[in-house]
C-alpha cells in the first residue's frame, strides 16, 4: 500500500496511457503486450541457460522491512516478499489473469466459477515444491486463507477475505472458495500479490496473535523462482535461484540483491549514469531531474498505464499526543478537520495543476479522483465541481464560515487556538516540493503549517510500535501514492469501510488510515458488492469514489504514471503492467 495495495474483478479494460513519452523501453525490453510468464520473452531466452545470469541488482528508495506479504504496509515489502511467495494468479498488462500457482484461471465457462457466482475453484499445479523440498498442496491454500481471516493475526490484506464463507481442499490439488453472497469479483482472493500463499508448515504456528511478532515473517519458505539467502530490513534483502523452482529453464539470474538507497535520484544515477545497477524502482523524480538523468543513455525508462494517485489522507480523529493511548483511536474526534467546511477550504486551496505541471509533467497530471482507471470507472462528475478548483478566495471564505477567521497577525484562530497541520510524508525530494507548494497555499489562508518527513522504510512499515508510520497517522494529514492492485476496486474501495478503520487493537493493519466511518459508504458498498451488471458496477464505483472526494476523505493531487523505473538497456524480458509488481514476472527476465 504503498502501503495498501488492493483490487478484485476482471472486465476492465486499460486506462490510456498517463506519459505515453516515456514509453521508449516498450519495443526492446518487453515481450509483446499481454504476454503471460511462460511465453513472450520466453521465445527469445529459450536459449539462455538457468542461472548464467550471474547478480541482478535493483534499486529501490524504500527499503524492505518486512517479507512476509500479510503483514507488509507498502509496496516495498509485497515486491520484496513476491520473489519468494506466489498467488494462485496475477494480472497481466491486457488486465487478464496469468496462472501463478494455478494451472488454469476459473471462468464460468470453464466451469470454475459456480452459474450462481456463489464459489470458484482453482485446479493447482502438480508437483509444485516448496524451496525446502516439500509438496506445496490444498492445505496451504485453505491455511492462507485461515490466517488471513483470523482477526488476531491483523493481515493488512484482510479485505480479500471479506465475504468468504469457506475455503476446502477438494483434493491435494483442488480448491474450492465459496462465498456468502453471489459475487461478481470471484477473484478478490488468492489473486495479485495480496493472495500470496504461505506455507502451512512454517506458519502453522504464527497464526492469530502469534503473527505479528513471529521470526518467520523475515525468512518466508515459498514457490517462487528465489529464495532467501540474508535480509537486513531497511536495507537489503539477497536472493538466489530456488533449486526446487518448477520450470527448469528459469531463472536466468543466479541471484537477485534489491538494496534501499537514500533516494529515487541516487537509484536512478547508478542505473542511468554510472551503469553500476540493473533496475531503478519507482523514479518519483522531479521531471526536470529526471529527464537530463535518462539522457545519460545507459539506461531506459519503463512505464505503463497506472491506477495510482498521489494523495493527500485527512484524519478524522484527534492525533494530539496529550491523549496517550487514545491518540488518533476512532473513538476521538479531530479539533478541526472534523468539519467538513474546513476539509472542502483545504482541498479548494491546493493549486493541483501546478504542482503536476512543475513536479511531475509527463509522468503524472493532476487529478481530484481517487479512482482513476480503468477509464470506465474514472468519474466525469468530480472536475467541475467547485471543491476540486483551485479558489482560495472560496476557501477563506469557508474557512471564516467555520469560525476560524483571521486575528491580527493574518493566522486563523478559533476561540484563542490557532489553526495548526502537522503534515507528514515520506522522505523524498520531489514528495518535499510537493509539501512545499501545498504549505505555500495553506499558509496564504492564514494556516500555521509544519512538515515533516521520514524514511520510507519507517513510514511504510509494519511496526506496531513506530509512531510515524502511516498506519499511526499521528498527524494531521499525510501523503503518499496509492492505488487498485487490480482492475476491479472491490479490494480497493473497500479500503474505506468503518471496519478496516487502523487502531491499536489491530495493531494498526486496517487499511483505513483516515478513521474515515459512514454508515451511507459502507451501505453504498454493500451494494457494490453484489452488484453483477458491469457497467451498474462501474456506476456504483463512481458514486463511491465521488462520496470520498465530496466528503473530503483524502485530497487526490495526481494521476501517476506509475511505475516508473530505469532499466539497463540490456535487461530484457520486462513486461510492465498497472495491477502488479514490477517485479511479477522477474523469472522472465535475462541479458
Amino acid at each position: 500500500m504503498g502501503a495498501a495495495l488492493s483490487g478484485g474483478g476482471r472486465w476492465r479494460g486499460l486506462l490510456v496511457a498517463l506519459a505515453s513519452a516515456l514509453l521508449v523501453a516498450t519495443a526492446c525490453t518487453t515481450p509483446p503486450s499481454g504476454a503471460s510468464p511462460t511465453t513472450g520473452a520466453s521465445a527469445s531466452a529459450s536459449a539462455v541457460a538457468r542461472g548464467g545470469g550471474g547478480t541482478l541488482h535493483i534499486l529501490y528508495w524504500q527499503a524492505p522491512t518486512i517479507l512476509n506479504t500479510h503483514k507488509a504496509q507498502g509496496t516495498k515489502d509485497y515486491d520484496a516478499g513476491g520473489l519468494i511467495l506466489e498467488p494462485l494468479a496475477k494480472f497481466g498488462p491486457d488486465a487478464k489473469p496469468v496462472p501463478f500457482l494455478a494451472s488454469e484461471i476459473p471462468t464460468l465457462q470453464n466451469g470454475g466459477i459456480a452459474a450462481d457466482l456463489k464459489s470458484i475453484t482453482w485446479k493447482l499445479k502438480q508437483n509444485v515444491k516448496w524451496s525446502d523440498g516439500t509438496d506445496f498442496t490444498a492445505d496451504d491454500v485453505v491455511f492462507t486463507w485461515q490466517y488471513v481471516a483470523d482477526e488476531k493475526t491483523a493481515a493488512s490484506d484482510s479485505e480479500t477475505v471479506l465475504g468468504v464463507s469457506k475455503v476446502e481442499a477438494v483434493d491435494k490439488n483442488t480448491v474450492k472458495v465459496s462465498f456468502t453472497d453471489p459475487n461478481p469479483n470471484p477473484y478478490q482472493i488468492f489473486v495479485t500479490g495480496l493472495g500470496n500463499i504461505i506455507q502451512k508448515k512454517q506458519f502453522q504456528s504464527c497464526i492469530g496473535a502469534a503473527a505479528e511478532t513471529c521470526a518467520e515473517n523475515n525468512k518466508p519458505v515459498g514457490t517462487g523462482p528465489y529464495k532467501l539467502v540474508d535480509f537486513k530490513p531497511g536495507d537489503v534483502v539477497t536472493y538466489t535461484i530456488n533449486d526446487s523452482y518448477r520450470d527448469p529453464g528459469k531463472p536466468f539470474f543466479k541471484d537477485v540483491q534489491i538494496k534501499g538507497v537514500a533516494d529515487a535520484a541516487t537509484a536512478a544515477r547508478s542505473v542511468c549514469q554510472a551503469g553500476d545497477s540493473d533496475y531503478g524502482w519507482n523514479m518519483q523524480i522531479e521531471w526536470s531531474i529526471l529527464s537530463q538523468i535518462v539522457s545519460g543513455g545507459k539506461c531506459v525508462m519503463v512505464t505503463h498505464d497506472s491506477p495510482n494517485v498521489e494523495r493527500i489522507l485527512v484524519n478524522r480523529a484527534d492525533p494530539s499526543a496529550s491523549l496517550g493511548d487514545k491518540r488518533s483511536e476512532p473513538t476521538t474526534q479531530h479539533p478541526f478537520l472534523s468539519d467538513l467546511n474546513v476539509r472542502k477550504a483545504l482541498a479548494m486551496a491546493i493549486d493541483r495543476k501546478t504542482l503536476a505541471t512543475q513536479l511531475y509533467n509527463e509522468t503524472g497530471k493532476a487529478t481530484c479522483n481517487i479512482v482513476t482507471a480503468p477509464a470506465e470507472v474514472n468519474s466525469p462528475n468530480t472536475a467541475s465541481a467547485d471543491i476540486c478548483q483551485f479558489d482560495a478566495t472560496k476557501a477563506g471564505q469557508l474557512l471564516d464560515q467555520a469560525g476560524w477567521t483571521k486575528a491580527a497577525d493574518g493566522k486563523r484562530a478559533k476561540g484563542g487556538k490557532q489553526m495548526v497541520i502537522n503534515y507528514l510524508t515520506s522522505t523524498n525530494d520531489l514528495r518535499q516540493k510537493e509539501q512545499a507548494i501545498v504549505k505555500q497555499n495553506w499558509e496564504a489562508l492564514g494556516i500555521t503549517v509544519n512538515l515533516k518527513n521520514v524514511p520510507a522504510s519507517v513510514f511504510f512499515s509494519s511496526d506496531a510500535g513506530n509512531p510515524d508510520t502511516a498506519a499511526h497517522m499521528y498527524y494531521d494529514v499525510e501523503m503518499y501514492t496509492n492505488g487498485s492492485s487490480d482492475p476491479d476496486q472491490q479490494n480497493y474501495l473497500s479500503g474505506w469501510l468503518c471496519n478496516q478503520i487502523a487502531q491499536k487493537s489491530n495493531q494498526w493493519k486496517g487499511n483505513n488510515y483516515e478513521r474515515y466511518c459512514s454508515t451511507q459508504y459502507d451501505n453504498l458498498f454493500a451494494q457494490y458488492k453484489k452488484e453483477l451488471d458491469k457497467t451498474k458496477r462501474s456506476q456504483l464505483a463512481i458514486q463511491l469514489n465521488d462520496m470520498l472526494v465530496n466528503d473530503v476523505v483524502i485530497i487526490p493531487l495526481v494521476a501517476r504514471a506509475f511505475p516508473v523505473a530505469s532499466a539497463s538497456k540490456d535487461l530484457k524480458g520486462l513486461n510492465g503492467t498497472p495491477w502488479e509488481s514490477d517485479l511479477w514476472n522477474i523469472q522472465e527476465w535475462y541479458k
